[in-house]
């Protein structure tokens, strides 16, 4: 990630200055890149380098007298920790009559007025919104200026990681066949070329995998495909092996530069119609379509393919699941004996002791996402992350919660538990017990198919409701197959008005993970990955249901089981009774003891 060289009230200055020089009222800052991923690279990494927020989400806005930071209830306390005493505010995002930030630029800026906001990282969806809206205050909008890059003198380079195949072996279905997949969707919608800019599907279309953003196996590219001629990869051609080089032409992808898309999308003429998915394409490409081409908005035909994994690929989740569950056993057993032994533990050495066990599992390439060990009161930031500067020693009593997860060759994993320490109180139990039964809900749920994750996100709400509680973030959230720990286009999230419901299908993976948060008290969160399966015919139609392939105990001394209804209390003895045949095989002596001891019978 980026790093702070300087204080950010010195880099807002200078932003300022560049803005008057260009005649700019105001500069958006997003969380972007010319992918549109949601963790970039530090080449991209602007906002975070001007405020000093790390946080995954957010937008910061500059004006000539005002800099705020807009993120979401995830990163409230986390931004006002990495914000104290900077220039900028806080703003939260999604919060009852608070201004969103184009809001708030209708209300503060005046006619005549102009946005900068880099063209690369702005979809063009983002750019007809933002135009639109300034639109009606009389505000122009520029996306040809990139006035953070322009003041930043120590930019770290562009990503070289090498790229590597991820062998058919675990792939599984060529790319030959995957393209084909695509220029077949391509035929139907009457597209005669096709561009791809998310770094997920071309490594999925592609069977390829890179190291150019933390925990994420991909690379950056662009790739081009014509719907009756070859495809182009446009890459870094240094971070490609001569071998691979060989193989990707074996099936008529070619390799241009990296920098080279704009020029290629410049060549289409009439005659030509292109596809691409606005929300995933970033308005400084797309404006490189002549206006004599025609254009195809649609979401990428790959994005719903990789969502639906194939029954092989499950097979080698399941895997997976196992020996990630094996590892998360040994290193919570490790765990409980250092603390009764009177040793000195932080959640930094949880973190050691969970990629530590996660490293010697075969297959295991690395993180899917930075390891979140939060102690009683951190475990209410959802996306805290302890540091040498910051974390907190363990003691044995109250709540350890660890959510992390790991890339393997034959998959991607995702858990969160709960660690009772020690003594707890009897308001985290209650609160612990009611996450569980919201879980629980979802985890049983039998729903018709073309029902979305909106439709069924109350269901792991209603426990929590029923107490007057909730919490901020979604419920659930799509896997990749060894890729992004975050997939689309599946979600189970609240409704939102005129958002896309996104029937749940089966082969999709997603997590189920309700929280609870109290700040500077203690947060609770459950999470297990669930596949979508076939359950039944009926009457009314086909109807669906959640296989749980997360496979590691849950600990029931954090709990209350009075509050558990017998259904529920049978649902957890028999996912225990589940985790405990699967992982037996792989454990032995004192692991095998402590998974016997937790996968007891409430």
């Amino acid at each position: 990630m980026a790093r702070m060289s300087r204080p950010s009230s010195d880099k807002l200055s200078a932003l300022r200055q560049a803005m008057r020089a260009n005649g700019i009222a105001a500069c958006l800052a997003p969380t972007a890149d010319p992918h549109l991923s949601e963790y970039l690279p530090g080449h991209w990494a602007a906002r975070e380098w001007l405020s000093g927020f790390t946080g995954s989400a957010g937008v910061l806005l500059v004006t000539g007298d005002h800099a705020g930071l807009w993120t979401d209830s995830r990163y409230f306390s986390q931004a006002e920790q990495q914000l104290a005493g900077s220039a900028i505010t806080l703003m939260k995002q999604k919060v009852a009559h608070a201004p969103e930030h184009l809001t708030w630029l209708q209300q503060h800026l005046h006619r005549g007025d102009v946005v900068a906001v880099a063209g690369d990282s702005l979809s063009v969806a983002g750019q007809r919104q933002i135009a639109r809206l300034l639109d009606e205050a009389g505000v122009a909008l520029r996306t040809d200026l990139d006035l953070p890059a322009a003041i930043w003198a120590d930019r770290p380079a562009l990503p070289r990681a090498q790229v590597f195949e991820h062998a058919l072996a675990w792939a599984h279905t060529p790319r030959s066949d995957k393209l084909g997949r695509v220029r077949t969707a391509m035929r139907k919608l009457g597209a005669t070329h096709h561009l791809v800019s998310s770094l997920d599907d071309i490594a999925w279309l592609t069977n390829l995998r890179g190291s150019d953003v933390e925990c994420n196996p991909v690379f950056l590219a662009h790739l081009l495909v014509e719907v009756d001629g070859h495809a182009t990869l446009f890459v870094d051609r240094g971070k490609l092996s001569d071998t691979l080089v060989a193989a990707l032409a074996h099936d008529d992808i070619r390799i241009a530069d990296y920098a080279t898309v704009t020029g290629a999308l410049g060549e289409l003429r009439a005659g030509h119609t292109l596809l691409l998915d606005p929300a995933k394409v970033v308005c400084a490409i797309a404006s490189a379509v002549p206006a004599t081409a025609s254009r195809i908005e649609a979401a990428n035909p790959s994005t719903a393919m990789k969502a639906r994994k194939s029954e092989a690929e499950l097979e080698h989740i399941r895997d997976t699941m196992r020996r990630d569950g094996a590892a998360l056993v040994r290193a919570f057993r490790r765990l409980e004996e250092r603390l009764a032994a009177g040793m000195t533990q932080t959640e930094l050495d949880v973190d050691a002791l969970v990629r530590e066990e996660r490293g010697a599992q075969p297959n295991f390439i690395g993180e899917s996402f930075a390891t979140i060990a939060g102690y009683q009161a951190n475990g209410a930031l959802p996306h805290y992350r302890a540091t040498p500067e910051h974390h907190s020693t363990l003691a044995r009593k109250g709540l350890l919660l660890v959510d992390s997860g790991g890339q393997y060759l034959g998959g991607t994993t995702d858990i969160t538990r709960m660690l009772a320490l020690g003594e707890t109180s009897a308001e985290q139990r209650r609160d612990a017990t009611l996450v569980m039964k919201g879980m629980i809900a979802l985890s049983r749920a039998r729903f018709p198919r073309g029902a979305s994750g909106p439709q069924l996100d109350a269901l792991a709400r209603a426990p929590l409701w029923a107490a007057g509680m909730d919490y901020g973030h979604g419920t659930g959230h799509g896997v990749g197959y060894f890729l992004n720990v975050h997939e689309g286009p599946q979600g189970i999230r609240p409704p939102v008005a005129g958002g896309a419901l996104v029937a749940l299908e089966p082969g999709m993976i997603t997590s189920i993970e309700p929280g609870l948060y109290k700040p500077a008290r203690h947060g609770i969160r459950h999470e297990n990955l669930a596949v979508v399966v076939e359950a039944e015919q009926t009457e009314f139609g086909d109807f669906l249901a959640f296989e749980t392939l997360t496979l590691c105990p849950f600990d029931r001394r954090a709990l209350e089981p009075h509050l558990l209804n017998p259904e529920e209390r049978a649902w957890l003895d028999d996912y225990h009774a589940t985790v405990r045949a699967a992982l037996a095989p792989l454990l032995d002596d004192a692991d095998l003891a402590w998974l016997e001891r937790h996968c007891a019978p409430l």
